[in-house]
C-alpha cells in the first residue's frame, strides 16, 4: 500500500507540474485551479472514461511511463472543452493548428494531417490510445485520418525524445487521441450520456454525435457511440488560386487565344477568376463504435469494435486535367478523362483490446496490454467510375511493464509488433502490393529524487519491407536513444536538456512508388535503394510559473543524415509533374513558446492573456530549403471568464514563407481574427456548454505553406459556428 500511495503522490505531483507549465491548455488550467472545489463533482461525473485528473482538475498525460517521466519537453494536451472551443473540423490536423509547433497538411477539407516541427507523413504518428490509426494517411497527403474529433475525450501532442515509445515513424512527434470506446471505470450513475451538435456557415456544416455508457452489474460497462457530419463546398475569402498561379493561368489563356483556341482560353480565364468557393470540396462521414469494459479492482480489461465511413471531394488544380490516356483521347460525349471530378471514399473496420493488470507492490506495478486490428479500404473515384482501390489490413500489439514508483529506477519497458498487408488495384495503383513487419523493444527510465534527475529512453526496431510482385525485400535494424537531465532547484521552475539519436527505416511508399497518383495529380517515384534515415537531436526547455502565470519555452535542433523527402523534379510523365523520393542530409532547428497570465482575478471574474509562438527552419545539405516548412506563427488571446460565461478573442498571425525549394512557390503572410462566447447555463452541471463563435472575421484568404495544394485550396473564409455539448 505504501508503494501505491507513493505512486499516486508522484502522479499528482507531476499533474501539478504540468499545470504550472501550462501543458494542459493554459487558460482552462487557470480556470480549473480557481474553481477546483466547485467543479469537483462535475469533473467526477465527466470522468467515465478514466480521464485521469489531479484535485485541481488538471489532465495527466495518459501514455504509459509518461506520467512518471519528464523526458517530454514538448507536450500539449487538448481537453474536450478546448476541442469544442477550437472548432468542429472533421480532420485532426486542422484542429491542432493553434498549438505551438503544430501546422497541418490541409490538402482538402476532407483530408488534413498534423505537421509537427515541420515534419509530416512518415515522421508523425497519429495514435488511438497508444497504437496507430491503421489507416493510410501517413502514405500520402490526400488520405484522410480515420478519427472523428467530436467523439474523442482528449488529444495529446507529443514532441521530443519521449516519442521513442511509439516508434521511429514518430521521429517528428506523435498525436495520441484518447477516445471513449473502451470504458475503464464504472459510471457513478445508472447510465451516462455525452452528446454534441454543431453547425457553421462557411461549409454548411451539420454534425452530431452521442455516446452512452451503461453499468451492467458491479464490474461491467457497456459503451456505444456514433457520429455524423456533412459539409458542402467550402466558402473562401477571395480567389481560389494564388496570385502566382492566377498569373500563370492568365498567361496561358493569352497564349491559347493567340493560337486561336478561344474555348481553351475562356476555360483558363474562368479558372483564374474562380472565387468565393472551392469546388468539389464537400465531405460526408459517419461512425459507429461499441465496447465493453471489465473492472476488477485495480485491473481493467476491455474490447471495442468500430466502423468509419467517409466520402470527400479532392479539389482539382484549376487549369490542369488528368491525361492518363493518349493525348487527345476523349470519352463518349467529348469530355477528356482528366476532367472528371475526383473524390475519395474510405471505410475502416477496427477492433481493439486494452488491458491494465495490477501486479501488486513488487518490482513491477502494472502490465499494460494494447492490441488494434484494422481492415481499411480506400477508393479513388473519377466521377462515378472507380479509379484505384487501396486496401490495407494491419494489426499492432504492445505489452508494457510499468515499474513501481517507489523504486530507485522508475519507468516502463515493453515490446511492440506491427504488421501491415497493403495492396492497390486499378489503373493508378502507384504503389505495388507490399508487406511490412516490425518488432520493437523499448524502455523509458528515470533516476533521482533531488533537484537533479536523469532520464533515458531507448528503442530497437527490426523492420522487414517486401514488395512481392517486384521480388524486392529490404531489412532494416534501427536503434534510437535519448538521455535527459532535469534541474528543479528553482521553486516552481523546471529546466531540462535532452539529447537523442533516432533512426527510421524507409516506408514501402518511399521505396516502391512508381506511377500516376490521381488525387495528388502527381507521378510519384520511389527508390528501393533508400537507406536508413538518422537524426541527432538536442532539446532544451524551461517551464514553470511566473507569479500567478505560467510559461513554457523550448528550443531544439535536429541533424539528419540521409533525410528522405518528396520533391518535384521539373519533369513530366503521363502529363503529370514527376515527384521523386530523394535523400540528402538536412538540418532542422526551431523554438516554441507559451505564456499564460491572469491580468485580473477578482471575485469570480478573471481576465487572462494567452500568448504562443513557434518557428522552424530546415535546410538541406546543398543549401536549399526543405519543402513545405511552416513559417513563423504567433497567437495572442484575451479571455474573460465568469462562472457562467467565457468570452475569448484571439489573433493568429502567420508570416511569409519565402525560404523555398525548386518548383515550390512562396506563401504570403496572413492574419486570422477569431472570437467566441461560451455559456454554461446550469451551475450544477458545468458539462453543458453552448458556444457561438466567429472565425476569420475579416474573411482573409490564407494559405498553409505546409499544404501540398496551398496554391488552389485556401483556408476557410469568414465562418460563424454554433455548438452545444452535453454530459449527464
Amino acid at each position: 500500500m505504501t508503494n501505491h500511495l507513493c505512486h499516486l503522490s508522484s502522479r499528482l505531483a507531476l499533474a501539478a507540474v504540468l499545470a504550472s507549465a501550462g501543458l494542459a491548455a493554459p487558460v482552462i488550467a487557470q480556470d480549473q485551479a480557481k474553481d477546483a472545489a466547485r467543479d469537483a463533482a462535475a469533473l467526477v461525473e465527466d470522468d467515465v472514461h478514466n480521464r485521469q485528473t489531479d484535485p485541481t482538475g488538471t489532465i495527466i498525460v495518459s501514455a504509459s511511463g509518461l506520467k512518471e517521466l519528464d523526458v517530454l519537453a514538448g507536450t500539449s494536451v487538448l481537453e474536450i472543452r478546448e476541442i469544442q472551443r477550437d472548432g468542429v473540423t472533421g480532420q485532426i490536423g486542422d484542429l491542432l493548428t493553434k498549438l505551438p509547433g503544430v501546422s497541418a497538411t490541409s490538402f482538402a477539407p476532407g483530408s488534413s494531417r498534423p505537421v509537427l516541427r515541420g515534419q509530416q507523413g512518415e515522421r508523425v504518428r497519429v495514435l488511438v490510445d497508444g497504437v496507430g490509426t491503421a489507416d493510410v494517411s501517413n502514405t500520402s497527403v490526400d488520405h484522410a485520418t480515420t478519427i472523428e474529433p467530436i467523439t474523442v475525450e482528449r488529444i495529446e501532442v507529443l514532441r521530443g525524445p519521449a516519442v521513442l515509445l511509439y516508434g521511429s515513424q514518430a521521429i517528428g512527434g506523435a498525436v495520441n487521441v484518447i477516445d471513449k470506446r473502451i470504458p475503464t471505470r464504472m459510471p457513478d450513475e445508472d447510465f451516462h450520456i455525452d452528446a454534441f451538435a454543431g453547425v457553421d456557415s462557411a461549409t454548411n456544416l451539420r454534425t452530431g454525435a452521442a455516446s452512452l455508457d451503461v453499468g451492467i452489474g458491479s464490474n461491467v460497462v457497456f459503451h456505444v457511440d456514433g457520429s455524423w457530419r456533412k459539409t458542402a463546398d467550402v466558402e473562401i475569402g477571395g480567389f481560389q488560386v494564388s496570385n502566382a498561379l492566377r498569373a500563370d493561368l492568365l498567361a496561358d489563356a493569352a497564349e491559347e487565344e493567340k493560337e486561336g483556341e478561344l474555348e481553351e482560353a475562356a476555360e483558363l480565364r474562368e479558372a483564374a477568376g474562380q472565387r468565393g468557393t472551392v469546388p468539389n470540396s464537400a465531405a460526408e462521414s459517419w461512425t459507429i463504435n461499441a465496447g465493453l469494459g471489465l473492472i476488477l479492482g485495480e485491473s481493467t480489461f476491455g474490447a471495442s469494435v468500430g466502423y468509419y465511413d467517409s466520402r470527400y471531394g479532392v479539389p482539382t488544380r484549376p487549369g490542369a486535367g488528368h491525361h492518363h490516356g493518349e493525348e487527345g483521347e476523349e470519352e463518349e460525349g467529348g469530355e477528356e478523362e482528366g476532367e472528371e471530378l475526383v473524390s475519395i471514399g474510405l471505410q475502416q473496420f477496427r477492433a481493439d483490446f486494452k488491458g491494465d493488470v495490477y501486479l501488486g507492490e513488487g518490482a513491477f506495478e502494472r502490465l499494460k496490454l494494447r492490441f488494434g486490428y484494422s481492415d481499411y479500404t480506400h477508393t479513388e473515384f473519377e466521377g462515378d467510375e472507380v479509379g484505384t482501390v487501396f486496401d490495407s489490413t494491419s494489426l499492432e500489439a504492445r505489452a508494457e511493464l510499468v515499474q513501481s514508483a517507489g523504486g530507485t529506477l522508475r519507468g516502463s519497458s515493453g515490446i511492440q509488433y506491427l504488421h501491415r498487408d497493403f495492396f492497390a488495384v486499378g489503373a493508378e495503383a502507384y504503389v505495388p502490393p507490399n508487406l511490412t513487419d516490425q518488432v520493437a523493444l523499448f524502455t523509458l527510465q528515470e533516476f533521482g529524487t533531488g533537484p537533479f534527475q536523469i532520464e533515458a529512453a531507448a528503442r530497437g526496431e527490426f523492420t522487414n519491407v517486401k514488395a512481392q510482385a517486384l521480388g524486392i525485400e529490404r531489412d532494416y535494424e534501427t536503434f534510437s536513444g535519448a538521455l535527459g537531465l532535469v534541474y528543479e532547484g528553482v521553486e516552481g521552475v523546471r529546466i531540462g536538456i535532452n539529447g537523442s539519436r533516432a533512426e527510421r527505416a524507409p516506408s514501402a511508399e518511399e521505396l516502391f512508388s512508381n506511377g500516376p497518383h490521381i488525387a495528388t495529380q502527381a507521378f510519384e517515384i520511389g527508390d528501393p535503394n533508400l537507406t536508413t534515415e538518422r537524426a541527432w537531436g538536442l532539446e532544451a526547455y524551461a517551464r514553470g510559473s511566473i507569479g500567478a502565470g505560467t510559461f513554457n519555452l523550448t528550443a531544439y535542433r535536429q541533424w539528419f543524415d540521409n533525410y528522405i523527402f518528396l520533391e518535384e523534379t521539373g519533369l513530366e510523365e503521363d502529363d503529370l509533374p514527376v515527384f521523386q523520393y530523394l535523400q540528402q542530409d538536412a538540418d532542422f532547428w526551431g523554438v516554441e513558446a507559451e505564456l499564460s497570465y491572469p491580468l485580473v482575478d477578482n471575485q469570480g471574474f478573471r481576465l487572462l492573456t494567452d500568448l504562443r509562438a513557434s518557428y522552424v527552419e530546415a535546410e538541406l545539405a546543398d543549401g536549399t530549403a526543405v519543402p513545405r516548412i511552416p513559417p513563423l506563427s504567433l497567437l495572442g488571446a484575451l479571455e474573460a471568464q465568469t462562472d457562467a460565461f467565457d468570452l475569448r478573442g484571439e489573433v493568429q498571425w502567420f508570416g511569409q514563407q519565402d525560404r523555398i525549394t525548386t518548383f515550390e512557390t512562396p506563401t504570403d503572410s496572413f492574419t486570422l481574427v477569431n472570437a467566441l462566447i461560451a455559456w454554461r447555463p446550469f451551475a450544477e452541471n458545468r458539462n453543458v456548454t453552448l458556444q457561438v463563435a466567429a472565425d476569420n472575421i475579416f474573411d482573409v484568404n490564407g494559405r498553409r505553406h505546409a499544404s501540398f495544394t496551398k496554391d488552389f485550396v485556401p483556408l476557410v473564409g469568414r465562418n460563424f459556428r454554433a455548438s452545444v455539448r452535453l454530459s449527464f
